[in-house]
């Protein structure tokens, strides 16, 4: 809970800002506290001075938008709807037959592409049903139960008011509903026809109990379906030999639920099978014809929808936010900041060593259909791509190969495919305990997009929700008795500079760049906001379908833009970039575009809030999580990363007859196409 000397600070600030505008001060030109100026704004390439990047979590875009429907004339989407796969209702279309799933054979070694498929037919070859994964049973009745745990929602009022500030007081009811109701790990029997769902997409929608309507599911927490790097490869099923013109990478996105039903988040290094509970979550999405995600769809009416941006890295959290600061995946790194090979020892000071094998291994083990030997967080997580010999790397490289697409891996790097730990804590100190196998060495010698701003002297900071609780945590590996769990509500792994030795290690560096969202609403308040703004959510409000709702990251999004909108010399000169860190291992149905061994993955969301995108518009300008990178960049007239990091890649060109598939590829926009700077007069429109 916010104390009372911090909340009269905060009240204390929006009054001076308040004065100093009715005194005619120029807040804008005020000094910042954020490692840069604003000074190089009138030199940017656009009328956009400041850009808010808010990331939510684990939604791809047909998961969200499968029935929306644009309003503006002449504008089309590509969705389950427009293809004919479901209809308004969410029920079956025409075309259901293109989103039906199948099983496959995988017994020898791992394939991007496995054989033997046969389709899923509800009689001797039926589905799982959906499981209910992480997601809470009831509401806790503590805050840091909730924080250990999930986390999930809230017993009372009270306690969210208590747990949250990230959202508006109107908004935190939203904290205290929505649990299962249901045994953990066990069949999600809410969903309608849970236990004979048919082969394909379904809506998450729910019987009530003597009811004869469904209702959403939008509301509840729910499954999280697998979403690790290997298995993403497998369920999009990319097959040069099934590339055609207007989807040449053969990528069919048929195997969602055969990856859930074979290996599902890891094997974790266990040599046989456990039983698998996660089911055919991958196929469930929301219906916003129906009313689901009300403010997001207002936004895409309002303002400007991609349905064409991708989450840049086959996988899950670390990987994507990683890809926005640094263009690149990350490699296992030396005390120098060179490419080694993983030794991390499993017992500090044995004799012998006992060295952990860190290295993944999709290879099927002994007498099983697709279970990985070394898969998780107790397994492997890193491959040299550089080496096709390697497990998982040959099939996939291979098929890289004829398509005429680099894998882009530097010599002997072990890159890290999956969630490790940051070496630093908030102090910048290197954490004893954490400092374990399952932590990335400090980044020293890969560039990231906060270097880049730092040295041309623009303004820069990642905001991330429970920062003054993680910045004095002794380390989460530590006794909880010593540690607030609330610290756990702050998500490390999703912060690009929390890994890197330039900012972690310089206290001047640490204190300007990296903030609270608390610091962030005081920015817009006060008119002191960076020119660049990173945005992470907590795990409360993330949008994280186990432990966090879609419901809540809108609310949570709704705070800052109405926050902006208020501060009207701001909004004229701000752009709010609404995306997702990646897809969570739902389906998908949009083209995927590999631009190298690592990705790109399935479509996410990509909203785009400005004056100067207005008007409804559905913007099919391929990108990925790179991409916003690439507008940074372009807009402060920076250099890209590195001569081989993805910034460097050209933007898109797109033929006549197919918007969504680049004609030069591999290539990726800058997200200037989701604008219209030709708008650039103040014409006094209310947005609302």
């Amino acid at each position: 809970m916010l104390s009372r000397m911090t909340r009269c600070l905060r009240d204390r600030t929006v009054v001076t800002a308040a004065i100093l505008s009715l005194m005619g001060h120029d807040v804008y030109a005020m000094d910042n506290t954020f490692g840069g100026s604003n000074r190089n704004g009138n030199r940017t390439e656009s009328p956009i001075k400041h850009v808010i990047v808010i990331l939510g979590e684990n939604r791809t875009f047909d998961h969200v938008f499968a029935t929306y429907e644009p309003h503006r004339p002449g504008e089309r989407v590509d969705n389950l709807l427009s293809k004919g796969i479901i209809t308004k209702d969410g029920l079956p279309g025409p075309n259901y037959a293109r989103a039906a799933q199948f099983s496959a054979v995988a017994t020898s070694t791992y394939s991007n592409n496995p054989g033997q498929k046969t389709p899923y037919n509800n009689t001797n070859n039926k589905v799982q049903v959906p499981g209910t994964s992480y997601a809470p049973q009831s509401c806790y009745t503590s805050v840091d139960q909730a924080a250990l745990n999930g986390p999930g929602c809230l017993a009372t009022l009270q306690l969210a008011a208590e747990a949250d500030y990230g959202l508006n007081q109107q908004d935190l009811p939203l904290l205290t509903t929505g649990a299962t109701g249901l045994p953990g790990s066990s069949p999600d029997s809410r969903i309608l026809d849970f236990d004979n769902l048919p082969n394909g997409p379904y809506p998450l929608v729910t019987l009530a109990q003597g009811g004869e309507t469904p209702t959403s599911l939008y509301n509840t927490y729910g499954g999280s379906p697998v979403h690790r790097f290997y298995q993403m490869w497998q369920q999009l099923d990319c097959d040069a030999g099934k590339a055609t013109h207007h989807n040449p990478s053969g990528c069919q996105s048929d195997l969602f639920t055969w990856v859930e039903e074979t290996v599902s988040s890891g094997s974790n290094g266990n040599p046989t099978p456990k039983p698998l509970k996660e089911g055919n979550i991958a196929l469930g999405f929301y219906n916003v014809a129906k009313g689901d995600a009300p403010y997001l769809t207002e936004l895409a009416r309002k303002y400007t929808l991609n349905d064409n941006f991708h989450q840049a890295v086959m996988g899950g959290t670390f990987a994507n936010h990683m890809a926005i600061g640094y263009a690149d995946a990350l490699y296992y790194a030396d005390a120098k900041g060179d490419p080694a090979t993983p030794d991390h020892v499993l017992v500090p000071g044995a004799n012998p060593p006992q060295y952990v094998n860190e290295i993944e291994n999709p290879n099927p083990a002994p007498g099983t259909n697709n279970w990985y030997l070394n898969d998780g967080y107790g397994g492997g997580s890193y491959s040299n791509c550089s080496d096709p010999s390697q497990p998982g790397v040959g099939p996939i490289v291979t098929y890289l190969n004829a398509i005429h697409v680099s894998s882009r891996c530097a010599p002997n790097a072990y890159y890290l495919l999956n969630n490790y730990a940051p070496a630093y804590i908030g102090s910048g100190a290197q954490d004893p305990i954490n400092n374990g196998p399952f932590t990335l060495p400090p980044v020293i010698k890969q560039r990231h997009i906060g270097d880049e701003l730092t040295q041309a002297d623009v303004s820069w900071a990642y905001f991330g929700e429970r920062w003054n609780d993680f910045k004095t945590a002794p380390g989460l590996g530590a006794n909880f008795g010593s540690l607030d769990p609330v610290a756990y509500l702050y998500c490390s792994i999703c912060n690009p500079f929390l890994y890197s030795a330039s900012v972690m290690t310089d206290a001047t560096q640490r204190n300007a760049h990296l903030k609270d969202t608390l610091d962030l609403y005081d920015a817009i308040a006060n008119g002191n906001l960076p020119a660049v703004s990173f945005v992470k959510p907590s795990t409360f409000n993330d949008g994280h379908p186990s432990s966090s709702r879609l419901d809540i990251f809108e609310a949570f999004s709704k705070k800052i833009i109405d926050q902006v909108k208020s501060n009207k010399e701001l909004w004229k000169s701000t752009a709010i970039v609404i995306t997702m860190d990646e897809g969570g291992g739902y389906y998908d149905s949009g083209y995927v575009q590999p631009v190298d061994f690592f990705g790109d993955g399935t479509r996410i969301p990509l909203l785009v809030v400005s004056k100067f995108s207005r008007g409804g518009h559905v913007s099919h300008e391929y990108g990925d999580h790179v991409s916003i990178t690439k507008f940074i960049e372009r807009n402060w007239h920076l250099k890209p990363l590195g001569a081989k990091t993805r910034d460097a890649l050209p933007n898109p060109i797109a033929s006549d007859d197919n918007p969504y598939v680049p004609v030069n590829r591999p290539a990726i926009g800058d997200l200037f196409g989701n604008f219209n700077f030709a708008d650039r007069h103040d014409d006094g429109r209310d947005d609302d």
